[in-house]
């Protein structure tokens, strides 16, 4: 036991400052610190060796990346709030929705040309996975150009609030169906009954979870135990989690639906007695478990699975599908810049790691539902559109002036 506590000690020593370094390295070349979480687990796995692959392989840090993808959802769900989802304008809406049609259609359209062998629900996984916008940064980008309050920025924004709703519902829906896949056939009926499902899992959750949280967290604060309010909201998210998984939907999608539910009303007694709102308490868990997740999700990629021709094809078509995906959206914009929109809309992030985590724990016909080539293109992808997106947005507002 004690060897074993060592050892786990020892992989999250070599995690977190792995994590740290590269988040540093990464924002000093003007990028996010997750690009420079994944690619730290990346060097790790590939330039190490042997030696650090038990890393990769050890289950109580594998549990850790699982509890740092649910903390994950759960900030961004902490993020939202459903009035915002609710008002993010049709401008907004309409690029969302158009940009994860797209996205979806032309990932599956590339997993099927690319993949002739594989299986519906792998194809359909794959384009799934590549719907989904991280606006992270797109944010990033925005502020440093001092253009947060620009026309471009307010669709950008409010689309992806309604693209994280969009892309993790989709997620539920696929995950049902993989489901399907691994005991049955899926079949158009089957499909309905698992959007009925995933539609009735958020319905029941907000419904509850609404009416419940303010007397949960009311009695929550009659308690003068230090930490009761992050204890309180943790726990709901890790229950809604566990309600999710119970159905037969990714835990992640509770995470999210929980963060969702709770808004700043929930901390208000806390707040006027002089203690910090729930969001800020939950930061400290998130800046020791989220780094694990994705250095982790990093360690997984195989640089080898991309040294072929065929892999590299594959990655290099995944890249341009999710890059055109997203650039559809420009043809719907109105009044304002459709290519500062349309590459606004590119960057991929943390819900295609989730995705493609979620593949390869995953067995169908007696395989992972992502094998080593697929989850390092999908990887390959959110690295790509990172890179790809920042010059692309200054391009874009730096035409946008020209012409005017």
């Amino acid at each position: 036991m004690g060897s074993d506590l060592a050892r786990l000690a020892l992989g999250i020593a070599i995690l977190l400052v792995a994590a740290k370094v590269g988040g540093h390295l990464a924002e000093r070349r003007g990028q996010v610190a997750v690009l420079g979480e994944l690619l730290a687990g990346i060097l790790l796995a590939n330039l190490s060796g042997s030696s650090l692959h038990w890393l990769r392989d050890d289950p109580a840090i594998d549990v850790l990346a699982k509890l740092g993808s649910l903390v994950l959802l759960f900030e961004v769900g902490l993020d939202l709030t459903v009035r915002e989802i609710l008002d993010v304008g049709r401008p907004a809406a309409v690029v969302a929705v158009v940009g994860t049609c797209a996205s979806i259609a032309l990932g599956t359209g590339a997993a099927v040309l690319l993949r002739r062998d594989d299986d519906t629900v792998r194809h359909l996984f794959v384009g799934a996975a590549l719907s989904a916008t991280s606006i992270g940064i797109t944010a990033r980008v925005l502020k440093d150009m001092n253009k947060t309050r620009t026309p471009e920025a307010r669709i950008v924004l409010g689309a992806a609030v309604l693209d994280d709703v969009l892309g993790l519902v989709i997620l539920a829906v696929v995950n049902g169906a993989v489901a399907l896949g691994v005991h049955g056939k899926l079949s158009a009926t089957r499909l309905v009954l698992i959007v009925g499902k995933a539609l009735l899992f958020f319905a029941a959750a907000f419904a509850f979870g609404i009416k419940l949280t303010p007397s949960l967290f009311g009695l929550a604060a009659r308690l003068r135990t230090r930490g009761a309010q992050v204890a309180v909201g943790l726990g709901f998210c890790f229950f809604l989690s566990w309600a999710a998984d119970v159905i037969g939907l990714a835990p992640i999608i509770g995470a999210f639906t929980a963060g969702l539910i709770l808004e700043d009303a929930h901390s208000a007694r806390f707040v006027a007695r002089g203690e910090r709102a729930l969001a800020d308490l939950v930061e400290p868990v998130s800046a020791f478990l989220v780094p694990i997740f994705f250095v982790v999700t990093g360690l997984h990629v195989n640089l080898r699975a991309l040294a072929s021709r065929e892999a590299l094809t594959i990655a290099g078509v995944f890249l341009l599908a999710a890059v055109l995906g997203k650039l559809v959206t420009a043809s719907v914009v109105r009044r304002a810049s459709p290519w500062a929109v349309g590459f606004g809309m590119v960057p991929r992030g943390e819900v295609t790691l989730i995705y493609a985590t979620l593949g390869q724990g995953v067995l169908l016909g007696g395989r992972p539902l992502l094998d080593e080539g697929l989850y390092s293109a999908l990887v390959a992808t959110v690295v790509g559109t990172t890179l790809v997106a920042p010059p692309a947005i200054k391009w874009a507002f730096r035409a946008k002036t020209d012409t005017t």
